[in-house]
């Protein structure tokens, strides 16, 4: 009777093992009811500033549409530009140089360059491509790529445009004016005077594009007293650079990795971001402080600039709702006000735009600013329609984006998410979890035929103790 007793009892244990089991395999594969938790973690509407709040030297919101300037503050006061100097660097660099082709540093493209020097990491004797110094120039502000881009400049001018030949660049000149306004010569320029002649070539253009209150000296934007700008200036000049489609795919990456050159042998070397903080969040300028819709469509870009001289400046390209592409310059932020600077530049952007928008109110751009942003990715991964960074792209098929996105299509035989059964659960639970489930159905087969065998054993421990009982039994009478 004992062995019986045992045996109920083991029979007990394994079908509470087995219970168990089925237990656990049932919640793994049809979840575990949870208690919902709530955290608000969302980024809560911020106001920008007024613009009597905007505390800087000057502004200057430009409608390159129109050609008129739509708002300013001091727009022809003199300023140091520091970094936004790269904006005319890169203009001039994108019309002269190939970008597939290699440039070597020179120790002169590093030399004068202190510690407090914006770097893009590059060293003496490294070749690089002029593509990977345009994002070293505008995405971390290399001093040392606006350089090397420069000298660069400046052999390709003498080879496009000679002394005495027909050619003439955009500004109606060729090398022999470098020669007469530098009273050298041409090998010697060459070998050590590239830099001053690339100085001269952004004061011409500067010119060229109306500019009356700008003088570089330098390729970079390290503090000079002869090295100064206007808010106004700076907008011409940007109005001018975004006719460049590679200089709008510049502006508007938000980060970008290097390639491995002579000198750093491996890829990804460096990784670099936008300082441009606007271009992650361009909704900061969607609306005025009063709440007043800004009629802002996109921010393609911009370039930032820093000196303890010059304080904190920025210059971008924007798209108004009615198409008119405006050009916002914010200059000479205190120190004390650097951490406003992207809300001071999203106040400027708002009101320029509100104030577009009043002149003109015509929606020809359709979308808010998340509709129109570059994706920094390779080429098969771009939006297959942005006539915003790419002037003249057509649909191809490809509907409009608009405020309100089309429902996703459901087809005919779909089932409503309510009426879906537990099979196709398991189903999906399978598909995605094909180790997990294959553990779990073999451990259901492993317990499944212990309990065959352990059945089998109880029945025969029964039956042996019945048999031995009758023969005791028998023995007795």
């Amino acid at each position: 009777m004992n062995i019986i007793k045992g045996s109920k009892s083991l029979i007990k244990t394994a079908a509470a093992f087995v219970a168990a089991v089925f237990v656990i395999c049932y919640l793994a594969l049809f979840g575990i009811p949870a208690t919902k938790v709530n955290a608000d973690v969302g980024q809560p509407d911020i106001p920008v500033p007024a613009l009597s709040d905007v505390h800087c030297a000057s502004y200057c919101v430009y409608d390159k549409t129109t050609g008129y300037i739509v708002i300013s503050m001091n727009p022809d006061d003199r300023i140091y530009p520091a970094s936004m100097t790269k904006i005319m660097t890169c203009l001039l660099s994108l019309e002269l140089l190939d970008t597939s082709v290699k440039l070597e540093v020179s120790p002169s493209a590093l030399a004068g360059l202190d510690a407090d020097s914006s770097l893009m990491g590059v060293l003496e004797g490294e070749k690089v491509k002029v593509s990977e110094l345009l994002y070293g120039l505008m995405l971390p502000s290399g001093n040392d790529a606006a350089n090397v881009l420069g000298e660069g400049c400046i052999d390709a001018f003498f080879e496009k445009y000679p002394a005495g030949g027909a050619n003439v660049n955009a500004d109606g000149v060729n090398a022999q004016y470098l020669l007469d306004t530098m009273h050298d010569t041409k090998d010697h320029i060459l070998s050590s005077r590239k830099l001053e002649a690339f100085a001269l070539l952004m004061n011409l253009r500067a010119d060229t594009l109306g500019c009356k209150g700008t003088h570089f000296v330098n390729a970079c934007g390290l503090p000079d007293d002869n090295h100064y700008t206007t808010a106004y200036d700076l907008t011409l000049i940007m109005a001018a650079a975004s006719e460049i489609d590679d200089f709008n795919t510049l502006i508007s990456a938000p980060s970008h990795v290097f390639v491995g050159t002579n000198r750093h042998k491996a890829d990804a070397w460096s990784y670099v971001k936008n300082s441009n903080y606007l271009l992650y969040d361009p909704w900061l300028a969607s609306k005025t402080a009063n709440g007043t819709d800004s009629h802002l469509s996109a921010v393609i870009g911009g370039k930032t600039g820093t000196t303890s001289q010059a304080g904190k400046g920025l210059t971008i390209y924007t798209v108004n709702e009615n198409g008119h592409e405006l050009m916002i310059s914010i200059c000479g932020i205190p120190q004390d006000y650097y951490f406003y600077t992207t809300m001071y530049l999203a106040s400027v952007t708002a009101y320029g735009n509100l104030a577009c928008w009043e002149s003109d109110p015509v929606t020809r751009v359709y979308g808010t600013t998340g509709d129109y942003r570059w994706v920094n990715a390779p080429e098969s991964e771009q939006p297959v329609f942005d006539p915003l960074i790419n002037p003249g792209d057509e649909p191809k098929g490809y509907d409009l984006v608009t405020q309100t996105p089309s429902p996703t299509p459901v087809p005919d035989d779909a089932v409503p998410e309510e009426e879906v059964e537990t099979g196709d659960n398991l189903e999906l639970f399978i598909k995605h979890n094909p180790v997990v489930s294959g553990v779990i159905g073999g451990l259901i087969l492993l317990i499944s035929v212990l309990n065959i065998v352990l059945w089998v054993r109880i029945n025969r421990i029964k039956h042996s103790a019945v048999r031995r009982a009758k023969k005791l039994e028998t023995k007795k009478n």
